[in-house]
């Protein structure tokens, strides 16, 4: 990678991780235009976009994408409640498989089939 090719890599400086400790939640907020290829997607979205991306909570990989760029779980501590938390981080998610069928019953029900 030459050092005007950003793909896959954050748009944004990295800064040392103290730096970020004193900093007050408000400032985190910088964050938000932060821009990183989503392994899930396959394109680029902006920290803003993890943070809501799981109806309105984060994305269940917010933590692991992004720790390298920031400190992520303590800001994401600090905004969500402990239930919030635990749904998104602390339940393990289901199956492929498993997703697919509630999907597909859902839709069933939606036509009446």
């Amino acid at each position: 990678m030459d050092s005007g090719d950003v793909r896959g890599a954050c748009r944004f400086p990295r800064r040392p991780r103290h730096a970020y400790y004193t900093a007050g939640i408000h400032d985190m907020n910088e964050h938000d235009n932060r821009l990183i290829r989503c392994p899930r997607l396959g394109g680029e979205v902006t920290f803003a976009y993890c943070r809501q991306e799981n109806n309105n909570l984060p994305c269940p990989r917010a933590l692991k994408c992004w720790q390298v760029y920031f400190p992520v779980e303590a800001y994401l501590r600090e905004i969500l409640t402990e239930a919030e938390w635990t749904r998104c981080f602390e339940i393990p998610p289901k199956d492929k498989i498993t997703s697919i069928f509630e999907i597909v019953e859902r839709v069933k029900k939606r036509k009446g089939l």
